[in-house]
């Protein structure tokens, strides 16, 4: 029987591949992951997390697998083992609670998050009431709010409600901000909300972490070189959804996918230039996962465009450092 002859291979088609910097992990978020490693390298299995760490799945999934145990109040952490706050912040009686309780707590608040809390607690301590830019529900908001006496924060989300606020005749008025917002959306509240209220307090220094600003820029300069835009990053990520806002602000069709699995090829069609970021809480490994399986389908080129470099740094909790 004759030989068949080989099957010819098929040239896969170029792909110019545009990798925003910076992108993935933030200060905040790798100081959070390494309280939650370094509580377990210290106490041993299990450490309980009080909400997921950070707004990644594979990060959670990934520290579930080290031993720790993500509850969703504290009265699921049993007597005697340590819990951990999220990277987002919580209200004041949440370590409160953990105290009068007698357990060890580890708060992995970012600090950034943190400078917004003590913020709100002076404006109100200066008999202010704070205007908060930001999404209801996200646990950064939830976490401020319980910074502060009820009744003494409204939260603004659009430029329709920083139109329609009406404060008591006297107010003294401050404004705050959510760290993971839209740097293009906030700046349009504020700027409604100062031109109504031209007293209005402004925070010291930008409350939109510098992580959060910078992955919009890396967003809007891979946009525009871009067909297409993929971001990697959780659908309950703030800062992730952003970015897929920003590059879409940008006139590029863009999506949000959590890991590689998701990438819908039929989607990209015949892009001949993708860009691709990551939100806050998405690692570095995520991100090779996905230029691997892209690299299956097309001759991938990839070109990083950054827009600025990062050098941050938080320290950890007392008694956490590497010894």
């Amino acid at each position: 029987m004759a030989a068949s002859s080989p099957t010819a291979t098929t040239a896969l088609p170029p792909l110019r591949l545009l990798i925003a910097a910076p992108r993935g992990f933030c200060a905040g978020v790798d100081r959070a992951i390494m309280i939650v490693e370094r509580a377990l390298e210290k106490h041993g299995a299990p450490v309980y997390v009080r909400h997921e760490i950070v707004h990644n799945r594979f990060v959670v999934d990934g520290l579930r697998a080290k031993g720790a145990v993500f509850v969703d109040e504290l009265d699921e952490v049993p007597d005697g083992r340590p819990v951990v706050f999220s990277a987002h912040g919580v209200p004041k009686l949440v370590p409160a609670n953990a105290e009068a309780r007698g357990l060890d707590y580890l708060d992995a608040t970012c600090p950034l998050v943190s400078k917004v809390h003590r913020q709100a607690e002076r404006q109100v301590q200066a008999g202010r009431h704070i205007l908060f830019i930001g999404h209801a529900g996200h646990p950064e908001v939830i976490g401020t709010f319980g910074q502060v006496p009820e009744g003494s924060m409204t939260l603004i989300e659009t430029e329709v409600a920083a139109e329609a606020f009406e404060p008591k005749p006297g107010q003294s008025l401050a404004f705050l901000t959510q760290t993971t917002l839209s740097v293009d959306d906030t700046a349009a509240i504020v700027a409604t909300l100062q031109r109504r209220f031209p007293d209005i307090v402004a925070p010291k220094g930008e409350d939109i972490c510098y992580a959060t600003s910078n992955r919009q820029a890396a967003a809007k300069a891979i946009a525009a070189q871009a067909d297409a835009v993929l971001v990697i990053g959780a659908p309950n990520s703030s800062n992730s959804l952003r970015l897929v806002e920003v590059a879409e602000r940008a006139g590029t069709r863009a999506r949000l996918i959590q890991t590689a699995d998701e990438i819908d090829f039929g989607w990209l069609g015949d892009a001949q230039a993708l860009g691709l970021t990551a939100g806050a809480s998405a690692p570095e490994v995520l991100v090779r996962g996905v230029i691997a399986k892209l690299s299956e389908r097309y001759a991938v080129i990839e070109e990083e465009v950054r827009t600025t470099t990062e050098d941050i740094a938080f320290k950890l909790p007392r008694g956490l450092e590497a010894s």
